[in-house]
């Protein structure tokens, strides 16, 4: 209360009859007073026009200013004020704003003030009045007259000196039976006091006379009674504006006033709470419920709110009809707001956490008001793919109160994530009371959960937290302290583990960096993928350098430990990023645990044009997602070592097998090479235990038949360059060899004759059969030299995988090899690596085989020898020199092995008695 008023309560002397004025507010008391002069001794400019008529009486008076209305009432509670309603008693504000800038155009004005002028650019505007120490008068601001949105006023905004300064018109309003809108005219002092809101804001100080004017009589009383009264009839008051209803309710929680039971009595009328609903604009009512909340005492604003049923008067939809909806759940609202405030008001860690300044105070009230909606059902999806609209209580606030964006989405944020945060809390909570009891998913106590969620939620997660909070207090009205202390409990861990600011922690890697230690390009995908390395980095917060992140993404499987971070974004990239795509295309020949399926497969349908719709049944075929795929598959599998392996398998395998299983030859290829890395790094044991070791054969044993002309050449040699290696380290997998036996004597020596040998030469045998010596039958060695090239140099690893069971293929194998050799047909430079892939499979027949090679001594002499003269006249460079080479080599090891019992050394010299040539590949060296 002011020093004046104080006085008047101690000794009764009698209201206060004047102000003592600021220099500033002297200032501008000066300068009106001369402006107003100015104007009365000056012809009005033609400019200055208005919808408003004076009253003949009127435009014969001197020109009377007067401070209004909230002005005079803070001056008297000695509360700072910066905003100042100047009325006029016989022009409108733009009229008298448009003189007031004409007398400050006349040089030698401005400076009597201390002034330099008006501001003229956009620019100085900006910047005009902004502060006392401002020389520039801000631009004039006409604000017009709009009955429809109850903006009865044609009133002029401007700033001077650091005041913000509204120019009206003293005014009366007079209402008529059909029209809720009044027709506004130039009004007595009087008149313009008794249609205020309230008394305490009907007072005038007349900067003419110096001197306090209360013509409603009450404003004194009601001020030294601290009673918010209308100094008219309260139900016609509030009929002519409804805002006022919430005014009074805004004035009242600002100023700690109790509200007249007359007054109380009419806001509770159903009448005007109809009025109120429909003809105030929601901007204006949002206005007021703003002012409100920010002010100093909000827990009675929303009081005043919920007590006088005005709730859904105010916070509802106004797009939506009333029969749609949805009725907001209001109890349990003295408990919610009364909590708030006994949290935000006491010292407590909820308070200190969640509320650091004014904003985040306004958003705590803003949200509790809000509460009701909690229960009102989420709003799906228009279509699949198509985005959600916004909660109900969004909405609310968006259309009710017309909240900023700011505001409407941190409530779409606190609204959407508050059964996340409530059941972290309880997470935590139970982990805290039983740190002993194995964690079932998520640690809701780690550092990276705790971390990653509230980045999730964002700069506004305070607010949200808050908002679940309250939810909780009002759905356990009997529980509100182990509500406090668990959510305080909550914030306290955050803090402890230095996360209440986690949303601000900047990423070692962004995504070109995380794209490059992938070898990927940058898709979609990276966006999750950089939560997983802030995850990471949130578990390990003492690394800062970005390269210790880079090399645990690019740490290869030789290492003895792969990286954590490598190991978290396999397991993410399998299934987030990978599985979805593949999902619609998963193999029928396995389980969804990885295992071969044992029930009868129904046959897929009959393929058509339609079904291999890439962008439909094959997502991983389509457009920049579906090579991100086949890249981020390939880094996975090359990342996954022998302690990942099982944990990922049925996450693994589908792709794989899908791959294998499509109709184009690249992605067979692809699939070959995938699962060729995979098998490397699988235990036989889980081959085994899964049952997929047939299912890889018989997914890769139709590849080795894609062969011209069904298969385009090119296609047919990347393929089965792919998939012969891979059905070698299938074999070595799945029936693996037995380890050396121990030295010295033991009484459990393994046999050589060992139930996985004969499985795994069982199937390098058929490989050998449907594959090397099927193919090399169905393709004349000069039409595809390239792919008898092909098959010729796979066929020399497994040989070496056979070993001596290499014999029983003998009779098929060297006629082929010796067709090979004496082939005359052809290109030259096409049969130079023919014949010399054909040398060096005869090489590993020879080694592999060599205990029956005696008796097909002559098959193996012949072929060398043509071989021999057809390539002596060929010209082709160290190719041609490798080939001879590699002859005599083979020649040199048939030595060997055959000896001299068989009479080898005289053959050979028959041989280069009939052709002399034949001296340099079989003469001794």
């Amino acid at each position: 209360m002011s020093p004046a008023l104080v006085q008047e309560v101690e000794d009764d002397a009698g209201p206060p009859t004047t102000l003592e004025l600021t220099p500033v507010e002297d200032t501008l008391r000066r300068l009106l007073l001369d402006v107003a002069k100015y104007i009365d001794e000056s012809p009005p400019s033609s400019d200055a026009t208005s919808h408003v008529n004076l009253p003949d009486d009127l435009a014969k008076q001197p020109i009377i200013l007067r401070f209004t209305g909230g002005w005079v009432r803070d001056k008297l509670l000695d509360v700072p004020s910066h905003d100042i309603d100047v009325a006029i008693n016989k022009m409108t504000g733009y009229q008298f704003g448009l003189r007031m800038k004409e007398y400050l155009e006349v040089s030698g004005n401005p400076e009597k003030y201390g002034l330099e002028g008006v501001a003229t650019s956009d620019k100085q505007n900006l910047k005009a009045g902004t502060t006392d120490k401002s020389k520039t008068i801000g631009g004039l601001h006409k604000i017009e007259a709009n009955p429809e949105k109850s903006k009865h006023l044609e009133t002029v905004t401007t700033r001077i000196l650091g005041l913000d300064i509204d120019l009206v018109n003293l005014r009366k309003e007079t209402y008529t039976e059909d029209s809720r809108n009044p027709q506004m005219e130039f009004g007595t002092p009087e008149e313009d006091a008794m249609r205020r809101d309230a008394t305490v804001n009907a007072m005038f100080y007349n900067i003419n006379t110096g001197e306090i004017e209360d013509f409603t009589g009450r404003g004194h009383d009601d001020m030294r009674g601290k009673i918010i009264r209308t100094p008219l009839e309260p139900y016609q008051t509030f009929k002519d504006d409804p805002l006022r209803v919430l005014r009074l309710i805004r004035f009242s929680s600002r100023l700690d006033y109790r509200i007249d039971q007359k007054a109380l009595k009419a806001m509770r009328n159903a009448d005007i709470q109809d009025a109120l609903h429909r003809k105030i604009s929601r901007e204006r009512v949002g206005v007021e419920m703003e002012k409100a909340l920010r002010g100093p005492d909000p827990h009675e604003a929303l009081r005043l709110v919920f007590d006088l049923d005005l709730y859904e008067t105010i916070f509802s939809d106004p797009t939506v009809e009333t029969s749609q909806h949805y009725k907001p759940d209001t109890e349990g609202w003295q408990v919610m707001i009364d909590t708030l405030e006994d949290v935000l008001e006491s010292e407590q860690v909820l308070a200190d956490l969640l509320v650091r300044d004014d904003e985040e105070r306004f958003m705590s009230w803003q949200l509790a008001a809000l509460i009701p909606y909690r229960d009102a059902p989420q709003p799906e999806a228009p279509a699949p793919g198509r985005k959600a609209p916004p909660p109900i209580a969004a909405q609310v606030a968006k259309e009710g109160i017309k909240a900023t964006n700011k505001v409407t989405d941190v409530v779409i944020a606190a609204v959407r994530n508050q059964q996340e945060i409530s059941s972290m809390v309880d997470a935590l909570r139970d982990r805290q009371r039983r740190p002993d009891k194995p964690v079932v998913g998520d640690d809701a106590s780690a550092r990276d959960v705790l971390g990653m969620a509230v980045r999730r939620w964002g700069p506004s997660w305070r607010s949200q937290a808050m908002y679940a909070f309250l939810v909780e207090v009002v759905e356990n009205q009997g529980s509100v302290e182990a509500t406090e202390r668990k959510y305080t409990a909550f914030l306290q861990h955050l803090s402890n583990l230095s996360l209440l600011d986690a949303y601000t922690l900047k990423p070692l890697l962004d995504g070109k960096m995380l794209a490059k230690a992938l070898n990927t390009p940058p898709g979609i995908w990276m966006k999750d993928a950089l939560d997983v390395v802030m995850a990471w980095q949130l578990r390990h917060p003492g690394i800062t350098d970005p390269q210790a992140a880079i090399e645990e993404v690019k740490q290869h499987r030789q290492k003895q430990e792969q990286g954590e971070l490598a190991h978290a974004l396999v397991r993410h990239f399998l299934k987030l990023t990978i599985r979805p795509l593949f999902a619609k295309t998963k193999p029928s020949t396995i389980t969804a645990q990885g295992r071969k399926n044992t029930r009868e497969v129904v046959l897929p349908p009959r393929m058509t044009m339609e079904s291999e719709d890439e962008g439909v049944t094959k997502p991983w075929k389509s457009g920049k997602d579906g090579a991100a795929a086949l890249d981020l598959l390939r880094w996975v599998v090359g990342a996954v070592d022998e302690r990942l392996v099982e944990e990922v398998w049925h996450l693994l395998v589908p792709p794989i097998l899908t791959l294998l299983d499509d109709w184009e030859t690249k992605y067979k290829q692809t699939g070959a090479e995938l699962l060729n890395l995979l098998l490397q790094t699988t235990p036989s044991s889980l081959l085994e235990r899964t049952g997929l070791g047939d299912v890889f054969e018989e997914a890769l044993m139709p590849c080795l038949a894609h062969l011209p002309s069904l298969t385009p050449e090119p296609d047919s040699i990347a393929l089965l360059s792919t998939v012969y290696p891979t059905l070698l380290t299938l074999a070595s997998t799945r029936y693996p060899a037995l380890p050396p036996p121990p030295t010295g004597p033991t009484l459990h020596a393994p046999k050589d004759d060992d139930t996985s040998s004969r499985h795994r030469v069982r199937l390098l045998d058929r490989i050998l059969r449907k594959g090397i010596i099927q193919s090399h039958s169905l393709l004349p060695t000069h039409q595809h030299p390239a792919i008898i090239a092909l098959l010729l140099q796979q066929l020399v690893p497994l040989l070496n995988e056979l070993g001596i069971q290499s014999v029983k293929h003998l009779q098929y194998l060297l006629p082929i090899l010796t067709a090979t050799l004496t082939d005359p047909h052809g290109e030259a430079a096409a049969r130079v690596p023919v014949l010399r892939a054909g040398v060096k499979a005869l090489r590993a027949v020879v080694l592999n085989a060599w205990p029956r090679i005696a008796e097909w001594r002559g098959e193996v002499l012949r072929g060398l020898a043509l071989g021999w003269l057809r390539v002596e006249g060929l010209e082709g460079g160290e190719e041609v020199a490798g080939s001879r080479r590699e002859m005599r080599e083979v020649v040199g090891l048939l030595r060997v092995v055959v000896g001299e019992q068989v009479g080898f050394e005289g053959q050979c010299a028959v041989l280069i008695a009939a052709d002399g040539r034949l001296g340099g590949l079989l003469e001794t060296w």
